[in-house]
């Protein structure tokens, strides 16, 4: 796995850390760096996150970055939210077959077609 750079213009080093913006709530969230890079994120270095400010009248939430630690193959939020689901399903219902097949992709954005074996499918 290659590293990511810091997201700054001109600075070469590594990305500790993962800064997204939460418009709705005036917050800027600062956190460990992300698995993936998704657009409107930005991935800072050490030294950028600890500068950090945000604009008048927003709030930064820094959440615990250990860089001297490795990262173990965290889980996506998207994950721990459908894991938190399952787990408040109520009993005996159906766990989802899959995924399906990606078919093509723009951008960020994949097109899923269901898979054959899935119940209700062609």
């Amino acid at each position: 796995m290659s590293s990511r750079r810091c997201s700054r213009p001109a600075c070469k080093r590594d990305a500790v850390c993962t800064l997204t913006y939460v418009y709705r709530d005036s917050t800027a969230v600062l956190g460990p760096l992300a698995a993936y890079v998704e657009p409107h994120c930005y991935d800072l270095c050490d030294g950028h996150a600890g500068r950090l400010t945000a604009p008048l009248g927003w709030d930064v939430v820094r959440l615990p970055v250990h860089p001297a630690e490795p990262l173990p193959a965290q889980a996506d939020d998207l994950e721990a939210l459908a894991d938190a689901v399952r787990e408040a399903a109520p009993a005996g219902s159906a766990e989802p077959v899959g995924q399906g097949v990606e078919v093509g992709r723009r951008g960020h954005l994949r097109v899923l077609r269901s898979s054959p074996t899935e119940p209700g499918t062609r």
